[in-house]
């Protein structure tokens, strides 16, 4: 049988860091291993970060924002009984294998449970992705109930991260959706051009080009300094697609609960042609507590970057509350 050709993107990914070590001799943090390091446990979740993404950290700091969303902390271990596994409610909301809805006219589908990035303070840390859909196939019941049900007007990729999947299969999945007449907007939320750049080739800038659904991108950056030169190409590309780009970020304790970090962020997004869409409260999942900041500190964010930004350049503070209709802003 002969193998096929992998792609510069997937010889990336496999080559990404998955030990704790290898990432501290990385960062010359080496030293204060044996104290600081959290290497007796990862809590389910294994370290996994690209080299690309570890090389945007500074040296020697243990402070660093980008390294501080990826390192295993021994608070992880400490939950208080309001962190729980399931803090958006995905579970009471499947329509079918795979297939959510919690909103009116628009439906998301968990097309894979791989990252190329693991978060610490990610909501599906715990989700059951063994029972999610892994092929073409397996989507079949969920596009079924799309395709039966005629108020659904948006179909949202998500994960995991959608693009992981290779193009081949991808493409195939959009072409699908493309032919349910009453699809008119195809959506995918991913992290990989932030923390894989390499992620946005060609294959993939062909299918996206291609298919005469409403294109809508929403990127994951929480800094300024995710957002280098690499990142700034790929997000180039996307837009060159004809497809709008937006970005979400979470509100992360010691990471970007300033005022100023989150202008820098904010102006990086801008001058990307990326939309500032949403600044969301850390959903409560179990693991992540140590994350959480006070809703009145992203309150007075939005509020003072109202007046040094234009208000296509703010971000709505937001907050996910299991069985309401829509995202609950937080003013």
């Amino acid at each position: 049988m002969i193998e096929k050709p992998t792609t510069r993107w997937q010889t990336r990914l496999r080559d990404a860091i998955r030990d704790p070590n290898e990432l501290l001799r990385l960062l010359e943090l080496s030293a204060v291993a044996e104290s600081e390091s959290s290497n007796d446990s990862n809590f389910g979740f294994p370290l996994l970060v690209t080299r690309e993404y570890a090389q945007r950290m500074r040296k020697g700091d243990w402070n660093d924002p980008l390294f501080k969303q990826v390192w295993i902390d021994r608070q992880e271990g400490f939950s208080p009984p309001n962190f729980v596994s399931d803090p958006v409610g995905d579970l009471k909301v499947q329509r079918a294998p795979g297939l959510l809805q919690k909103y009116a006219g628009r439906v998301l589908l968990i097309t894979t449970g791989a990252c190329a990035i693991h978060c610490r303070y990610c909501f599906r840390r715990h989700y059951p992705y063994s029972s999610a859909p892994r092929s073409l196939s397996d989507w079949q019941p969920a596009l079924q109930q799309i395709e039966q049900d005629t108020s659904i007007r948006e179909v949202i990729l998500s994960g995991g991260d959608p693009l992981t999947i290779v193009d081949s299969t991808l493409a195939k999945l959009v072409a699908e959706i493309e032919s349910i007449e009453h699809i008119e907007r195809i959506r995918l939320h991913t992290r990989l051009p932030i923390v894989l750049p390499q992620r946005v080739d060609d294959s993939l800038l062909d299918w996206l080009s291609v298919t005469k659904l409403s294109k809508w991108i929403v990127i994951h950056a929480n800094h300024a300094q995710e957002i280098d030169a690499d990142v700034a190409e790929a997000i180039a590309s996307l837009r060159a697609t004809g497809a709008v780009l937006l970005n979400q970020a979470v509100l992360l304790r010691g990471i970007n609960d300033t005022i100023d970090v989150q202008e820098q962020l904010c102006k990086r997004l801008l001058e990307n042609s990326v939309i500032p869409y949403y600044l969301n409260q850390l959903d409560q999942v179990v693991g992540a507590a140590h994350f959480e900041a006070e809703r009145s500190i992203g309150k007075t964010i939005v509020q003072e970057l109202a007046k040094r930004l234009p208000g296509y350049g703010v971000p709505r503070f937001v907050q996910e509350i299991p069985g309401q209709p829509n995202k609950t802003r937080i003013d």
